[in-house]
């Protein structure tokens, strides 16, 4: 039976039978992987501790039909020791992975995996606000799929001054050319929106708090539109 070897983020388990547990991991070369940990949920088991959710491990997985089997996993990082303790944060990475989960399903590429574990790694810093964090994944997170269009300018007619974010194609616009399901952010709210998808927290930290929710509620109605569904872990995220 072929296996291989990966870096992974854990970013779902549940229940198989008495003692196993099914995993879903985004790996670093092999996208996302479903597998069998089995006799993880004994309590002699020395690896269960190691695939919980926002985990980062070393796994070794064996090919099969359906779903690979987990035969060795070693623990890189533990952000969810942190996470799970602070609430707004807790749910804040749980839309991260349940957004990674459906974003690669069919897109193998490892920038969903730098992506996921630089979201995770600054989650557990407490550094930036949390629901901040989570906009920044998100938007990028769709660059990555190939939803984000050219924000430098108006999708219309070239113009710089956009005020305007179309929730169906992700391009800006500027008041003459309002695009179908444009939303009005105004200059401060697009270059809030620019300033997420690039991750420079310095000009994030200048957003007011009302365009920070507008943005946030754009950035949430964008990703349901792609995604023909919302995230239901959006629905507990704190906003500040």
């Amino acid at each position: 039976m072929p296996h291989y070897r990966d870096e992974a983020v854990v970013i779902r388990t549940h229940k198989l039978g008495e003692v196993d547990r099914i995993v879903t991991l985004l790996t670093k070369n092999h996208g996302q992987v479903r597998a069998v940990a089995k006799g993880v949920r004994k309590t002699s088991s020395r690896i269960g501790a190691r695939l919980e959710p926002f985990m980062v491990v070393d796994v070794q997985l064996y090919e099969g039909r359906n779903l690979d089997t987990v035969s060795q996993v070693e623990q890189l990082a533990n952000y969810g020791a942190v996470i799970v303790d602070d609430y707004a944060r807790y749910t804040a990475a749980s839309a991260v992975v349940e957004a990674a989960e459906r974003l690669t399903r069919e897109d193998s590429s490892s920038k969903h995996y730098l992506l996921v574990l630089g979201a995770l790694r600054a989650l557990s810093a407490k550094e930036q606000a949390s629901d901040q964090i989570l906009d920044s994944y998100l938007l990028r997170a769709l660059a990555i799929s190939g939803w984000i269009a050219n924000l430098a300018s108006c999708q219309g007619c070239g113009s710089d001054q956009t005020v305007l974010f179309s929730v169906h194609s992700g391009s800006v616009s500027c008041a003459n050319c309002a695009l179908p399901g444009s939303v009005r952010l105004g200059l401060e709210g697009i270059s809030h929106v620019g300033s997420l998808l690039a991750g420079d927290w310095q000009g994030v930290s200048q957003a007011t708090a009302a365009t920070r929710a507008t943005v946030s509620g754009v950035v949430a109605g964008y990703l349901q539109w792609q995604l023909e569904r919302g995230l239901r872990s959006l629905e507990h995220v704190e906003r500040a």
